[in-house]
């Protein structure tokens, strides 16, 4: 259910969270880097391009800031989508974060005027008193 009380979500369908996995040929299998714009981390520990990225890090240590930044950088460099997904203690600072991303119009779309499509990203959140599956 959306909670940033800006209506339904306007789609042409919805897939089911378990789907089967592309066949290989259709896979790539080219490595590709994904510039984040971020030196330390281009640098140190890059990834992949359409991959996944996990932080993980005690309280304090600047993970809500470097997501705030690969979010922004993905969405004005590169274009592209990000899904922001937090659980358990994350998700106190969803609210903040669903904010920022308005106030500083990171979420913004600048190629897409139509006002039903606003976000380049998106933010789930699962509480730690669901199941794992409904976490994940």
């Amino acid at each position: 259910e959306p909670i940033d009380e800006a209506g339904p979500i306007k789609s042409e369908g919805s897939r089911a969270i378990h789907q089967e996995a592309p066949t290989y040929t259709d896979q790539s299998t080219e490595a590709e880097i994904l510039v984040t714009g971020i030196k330390v981390v281009d640098l140190l520990a890059p990834y992949a391009k359409g991959g996944k990225i996990g932080l993980f890090g005690g309280a304090g240590v600047g993970k809500t800031v470097l997501i705030q930044e690969l979010i922004n950088n993905v969405a004005k460099a590169h274009g592209g989508y990000s899904v922001f997904a937090g659980v358990g203690e994350r998700t106190r600072e969803g609210n903040d974060l669903y904010h920022e991303f308005i106030e500083s119009k990171v979420n913004a779309d600048p190629k897409n005027p139509d006002p039903s499509v606003k976000s380049k990203c998106a933010l789930v959140f699962g509480q730690m008193n669901e199941p794992p599956g409904a976490r994940a």
